[in-house]
């Protein structure tokens, strides 16, 4: 199927072949009829991609601030490296979709294959939804008039924001799709209206709507004509649809506004506020976020979590269908709101047309029709590429499959197994985008969204698994039954049931003599000065004793790691890496382990300590609660009257330590390259794990019990 993609680092806009998403659980799979541009926001997308680097950087400094704290704590070039990775990603552009249901994931209900359905999915053929982002399209609505649900929603909520009453007196400044919208919203509220604009085409549309104007164009000042609209007294509320860096809109709703007058922000402005325009008349300001309660909360959004009706009235599902109501009894006209349409193929003149200076408002994209395109094929699931290099030397280049194709596996993991000498045969990611970029830019033959295809491909021998936390445990023993060798990002797994299960299903193929390599990427011991910090313990007699000190950082409570179903919490998703790190080094069984944690909501700034079989002691110092212009890892090592100090795997430092002063490296190396490395090797060689499979299992095993 085709799709629209932004790249962000040139702005270019293209319609790439993508494999059809798979019905997640939760979601629907819906075939695009119809989506709607929003000229506005898509537009800032299409600008900021096009601006060069120091645009860019003017227009982000808080993401300026975090490279340069990344540069002064990693090294320069694996910043640059991030840096360029992540601009280098497309970005899918669109969240107005209208189409019809092809397939309903597990745990849906109300919805049902065939049902027209107006969504925020992107602009592609066929796009999957979670079930609270859609909404059911009356008979009476057409296709096109279903593309404005989602922009029409934007306005409505901002409007439930303002809460008017029958009567009252409400200026909108900035008369786009929003503002359009708004005003006949608020003309069916019973309001008394009152529009902004620069352009006289939008002014007269806006007029036709049943509004009174003001055109900035000609000079005319909004404040007086307020007044005079307002009777002296002033307007009851000021919905903001303007998308400007000027903060003069702001100043302007002030001044228009009665005491305890409203405003209300749906667009873009400077923020550059006035205390004296808001305390004198005790005015309310509140931000609108987008299309109503459940908004970027992903227990709504992706878990399908719905909000009780009677305590929240209006959610993002019941906005939309509040809009899809008004179209149908025609309280809401969008018709004439429909400046351009094209078809999917003349993406690149729609695009054009909103980054051009040709007057527009409404563009809409036409899909093909079943006559013209089957379903099946927009569902295949493959897209086959024209490789860098098809030739294959046997066992010498082993075949690895990625399953997951997120920012870890594209700057990181993808780029070392090739580096080892991989045969990049295929990459699997749930909505295709991630794994078509991955597969073009380092020559994979293959991408796709059938992830268990993989699996039984003869043609595979490893998988790659770098996907969220609570999948790997699954997806291990599924290679496992398959045979085949398999490299999982950490963490193994997020329970002690599931490290059983492996351990079992291992096990059983070991006594058969079929057991594959099971790797975790446990990759700080691979990194160069670690290795040598282990040769030069290698000539210590004695228990030695281990400080690690990791600077993590704070991650939101809400975030997917510190979800314990699906990231494990930090302890098991990144702190088994230095658990593992201190066993590797003391060269000795865990025998004891304690843990200390700080009061807080996250649970995620803790001590914990480790006792080996040999007397060796470790402790693992987890802090999220410091700054990230220091280091993020410092690993120091007390042995025999001796002292080694890593400073974030960049400078090794010797203290007392005979023949031995410093290891320092130019840039920042954790072994991630020669992780990879050791598990292609020995793929290839027929070797033993490049990590004890017992060792991967007593790490994996204590970070959970530590996290409990």
């Amino acid at each position: 199927m085709k799709q629209i993609l932004q790249n962000l680092k040139t702005g270019a806009t293209q319609v790439a072949e993508v494999p059809c998403p798979r019905a997640s659980s939760g979601q629907l799979l819906i075939r695009t009829t119809r989506s709607l541009i929003s000229a506005g926001t898509e537009r800032m997308m299409v600008d900021f991609g096009k601006a060069n680097p120091i645009e860019k950087a003017r227009q982000q400094p808080d993401k300026v601030r975090m490279v340069l704290d990344k540069v002064r704590t990693d090294g320069l070039m694996p910043t640059l490296d991030a840096v360029r990775n992540k601009l280098e990603q497309p970005m899918p552009l669109g969240y107005c979709n209208v189409g019809q249901v092809l397939a309903v994931g597990k745990g849906v209900e109300g919805f049902a294959v065939g049902d027209r359905v107006a969504s925020n999915g992107k602009h592609a053929e066929v796009v999957s939804v979670p079930l609270n982002l859609c909404a059911r399209i009356p008979d009476a609505v057409s296709d096109e008039a279903a593309a404005f649900t989602v922009i029409g929603a934007i306005a409505l909520q901002g409007i439930r924001l303002v809460q008017p009453t029958l009567g009252e007196a409400v200026v909108v400044t900035g008369l786009g799709l929003i503002g359009q919208i708004a005003v006949q919203l608020l003309r069916a509220n019973g309001c008394r209206v009152l529009g902004i604009d620069f352009d006289p085409a939008k002014l007269a549309m806006a007029r036709s709507f049943g509004a009174e104007v003001v055109n900035l164009g000609a000079g005319e000042d909004p404040v007086q004509v307020a007044e005079r609209f307002s009777r002296g007294r002033g307007v009851d509320a000021v919905l903001v649809t303007a998308a400007t860096k000027s903060s003069e809109p702001m100043h302007q709703a002030a001044l228009m506004c009665r005491k305890r007058g409203r405003i209300v922000l749906v667009g873009v402005t400077g923020l550059e506020l006035s205390r004296d325009d808001f305390f004198k008349k005790e005015l309310t300001f509140q931000v609108s976020a987008s299309y109503g309660p459940g908004r970027y909360d992903p227990d709504y959004e992706e878990r399908g979590q719905d909000y009780p009706v009677g305590f929240v009235r209006w959610t993002e599902q019941r906005n939309f269908e509040a809009v899809l109501d008004m179209l149908a009894d025609g309280r809401l006209d969008v018709q004439a709101l429909i400046s351009h349409r094209f078809s999917l193929e003349q993406t690149e003149a729609a695009y054009a047309v909103v980054g051009g200076s040709e007057p527009s408002m409404g563009i809409l994209l036409e899909y093909p029709t079943r006559p013209d395109k089957a379903d099946s094929l927009l569902r295949e699931s493959t897209v086959r590429l024209a490789p860098q290099s098809v030739s294959r030397a046997g066992v010498a280049d082993p075949a690895v499959a990625f399953v997951g194709s997120g920012n870890y596996a594209t700057g990181v993991l993808i780029p070392a197994f090739k580096a080892a000498g991989a045969h990049l045969a295929s990459v699997a990611s749930s909505a295709g985008v991630s794994g078509v970029h991955a597969a073009k830019k380092y020559g994979f033959a293959e991408t796709t969204t059938d992830t268990d295809s993989l699996f039984a491909d003869p043609k595979v021998d490893a998988l790659v698994i770098t996907t969220r936390h609570d999948s790997h445990g699954g997806f291990v023993l599924q290679a496992l039954a398959a045979g085949k060798h398999v490299f999982v990002e950490k963490p193994i797994c997020l329970t002690l049931a599931e490290l059983e299960e492996i351990e079992a299903a291992h096990a059983r193929l070991e006594e058969q003599g079929k057991a594959p390599l099971v790797m975790v990427g446990f990759n700080r011991r691979f990194a160069p000065q670690v290795q040598k910090i282990k040769s030069l313990l290698a000539g210590v007699n004695g228990p030695k004793s281990f400080v690690m000190t990791v600077n993590a950082g704070a991650i939101p409570a809400d975030h997917w790691t510190q979800d314990l179903e699906i990231g494990g919490g930090r302890i098991v998703g990144e702190g088994c890496h230095f658990i593992d790190l201190l066993r590797f080094l003391a060269g000795s069984p865990i025998v004891a382990h304690s843990r200390v944690a700080m009061d807080s909501a996250t649970g995620d700034t803790v001590s914990l300590q480790l006792g080996f079989a040999d007397g060796s002691i470790g402790t693992v110092h987890y802090f999220a609660n410091g700054c990230k212009a220091f280091p993020k890892e410092r690993l120091e090592v007390f042995a025999a009257g001796r002292v080694l100090q890593l400073d974030n795997f960049r400078k090794l430092k010797g203290y007392a330590w005979p023949g031995f002063k410093g290891m320092n490296l130019w840039s920042q190396d954790k072994g991630q390259k020669a992780c990879a490395a050791a598990f292609v090797k020995a793929i290839a060689d027929g070797g033993v794990a490049p990590i004890p499979f017992a060792e991967i299992v007593e790490a994996s095993r204590v970070s959970i019990l530590l996290a409990s």
